[in-house]
């Protein structure tokens, strides 16, 4: 199975979407497909946006929750022991990577990969990939 950190924006997009490619990321997170990484500062994220107004009329706000609760069932909860500061302009993106490195997650799956590949350190094996890139790389 294919570890991946899913940024809150494929999360946010997939649920605001009926289709493409953030839906397709969740959808196979939750049927085995792939293995999504959780850790303190994402979930949080996560919990935050589901009571935030970025949301449209495809999902409801109890829809929302229970994908929440069966991405955390079908997920792994990662402790990060080691942080890797400072490494990306945006301070708030660097537990991604963090989390990442932590779960030694084969990619982070983002729409913000142009910002996400600016970081400092050179990470190994670590991708960065838009929703699309990662349904093309494992179909």
């Amino acid at each position: 199975m294919v570890a991946l950190v899913i940024d809150t924006n494929v999360f946010v997009a997939g649920l605001r979407s009926a289709g493409g490619a953030s839906r397709e990321v969740l959808r196979r997170s939750l049927t085995g497909g792939f293995e999504p990484l959780f850790g303190n500062a994402l979930w949080l994220e996560y919990q935050d946006l589901l009571g935030r107004p970025v949301w449209g009329d495809t999902t409801t706000a109890t829809e929302r929750l229970q994908v929440l609760a069966a991405l955390a069932q079908r997920g792994r909860w990662v402790t990060v022991y080691y942080g890797w500061r400072p490494n990306l302009p945006d301070e708030a993106d660097n537990h991604l990577i963090e989390l990442a490195l932590a779960g030694n997650a084969e990619a982070i799956v983002t729409h913000n990969v142009r910002d996400m590949r600016r970081g400092e350190l050179q990470l190994g094996r670590l991708r960065i990939l838009t929703p699309a890139q990662c349904l093309e790389e494992w179909r």
